[in-house]
């Protein structure tokens, strides 16, 4: 396989284009002003609409990702599913500069759209990796990737930042409605143009095996078979059941960290966006010195490693009470969040079989995505049962954690001397 720098050049620059809607739309100021001012009222309410926006999204991706993957590797039809759900992302950015308060349905309807766009997107995104990048390489290419994508979140963040602040809105002549609307067109913007590169240079799509509707049909038919091929490879296998579990957990915490640090340690929207901002500089440090490592101890070794840090740091959320203490331990869980997604993805990689790669990225996003729906709505669940109080989610994470790193322990690591040269 040629490494083409441009190439590779082309794909993370694409991580660092798409990271600023997690970064805004799912982390630190969408979710506080759906919660907060569409709306805004006590009791846990915002909590349990937000986290069910954020499940019926996941929901949506996870039944449909196998479906186009399948298609897209037999119609040839990958980079135009990949720039149509691109357009899909923005388009449902761009009608939230239409909420006003109590528009809770519009709020979850947008929301929902924007994030499937987002996240079918990335099924056809991370489906280039074992295109550019040689087996050696693949951890490597896939920490670049996060990494400057972690960049992306932060210079995101500070774009936005000066719309969320009373004296920056002063300053730019703007109120705070006009503000929220700013951020959101930014939000669009940033990632228009910074995906151009990656349209220009990633491989074109290849030869149809059939035409799209062909395949439409088969791939509907396909997914119990896609599932029974991945039930044939143990070592994959495996490793999607404690990716199911491990998983949940990292995208309940991005979804709702936000919201977590407003509602339980009392950070206003422009403390959110500065903690948020150390923690995508964490993160981004913890997914580019990961990088190599992971390649040369092998990604199962890195995942443990990284799984334990996080239930350690659960139980201890659960306890603290005090911002300053919440500081640490967000710089804790940065550093692990960079190292978990692109050590994931880099084993994900390393164990599909070749022409196969959307389909299995597409089932990778299925396990992922259908347990995200599970997490969120558990946590809003438990949230309102307490009362609104968000403490005993936290024991409901750290217990997700547990159980991904506790069945990963059983996940053979096609790179450790031991497992070479065995059958997967």
């Amino acid at each position: 396989m040629n490494y083409d720098k441009r190439t590779v050049r082309s794909w993370v620059l694409y991580d660092f284009a798409n990271s600023i809607f997690p970064a805004v739309m799912t982390t630190a100021v969408f979710p506080l002003f759906y919660v907060d001012v569409i709306v805004a009222e006590e009791g846990g309410l915002g909590d349990l609409w937000w986290t069910r926006a954020v499940s019926l999204s996941a929901l949506v991706v996870a039944f449909t990702s196998p479906v186009l993957g399948a298609i897209a590797d037999r119609s040839g039809v990958r980079k135009k599913f990949f720039a149509s759900y691109v357009a899909v992302c923005l388009v449902g950015v761009a009608l939230m500069t239409t909420l006003e308060p109590g528009m809770i349905v519009a709020g979850f309807v947008f929301f929902v759209i924007a994030n499937v766009g987002f996240e079918s997107a990335a099924v056809f995104y991370n489906a280039y990796l074992p295109d550019i990048a040689s087996p050696e390489r693949l951890g490597e290419v896939s920490g670049r990737g996060f990494g400057w994508g972690y960049l992306g979140s932060a210079l995101g963040l500070l774009l936005v930042l000066p719309f969320g602040l009373e004296q920056g809105r002063e300053l730019l002549g703007v109120t705070e409605e006009q503000g929220y609307q700013f951020i959101w067109l930014t939000v669009v913007a940033f990632f228009f143009l910074f995906s151009i590169p990656a349209f220009r240079r990633l491989p074109r799509d290849g030869q149809a095996e059939m035409g799209i509707g062909q395949a439409a049909v088969l791939g509907l038919g396909n997914v119990r078979s896609i599932a029974a091929e991945v039930w044939r490879i143990p070592n994959l296998r495996k490793f999607l059941f404690a990716y199911f579990f491990y998983i949940d957990g990292v995208l309940t915490i991005i979804a709702m960290a936000g919201v977590i640090a407003g509602v339980t340690f009392g950070f206003s929207m422009v403390g959110v966006i500065v903690l948020f901002l150390i923690v995508q500089f964490s993160a981004m440090a913890g997914a580019l010195a990961m990088a190599r490592p992971t390649d040369r101890l092998g990604p199962k070794k890195v995942l443990t490693w990284v799984l334990a840090m996080w239930v350690a740091a659960g139980v201890a959320a659960y306890f603290i009470q005090g911002q300053t203490a919440f500081y640490v331990l967000a710089v804790v869980a940065g550093v692990g969040l960079g190292t978990v997604q692109s050590a994931s993805r880099a084993f994900m990689a390393s164990l599909i079989p070749d022409g196969r790669e959307a389909q299995m990225f597409g089932f990778y996003a299925l396990c992922g995505r259908s347990s995200s729906v599970l997490g969120p709505f558990l946590f809003g669940l438990v949230t309102v049962w307490a009362g609104g109080n968000q403490r005993p989610g936290f024991l409901l994470l750290t217990a997700f954690f547990l159980i991904g790193l506790l069945l990963l322990l059983r996940v053979k690591d096609p790179k450790a001397p031991a497992a070479q040269g065995a059958t997967t």
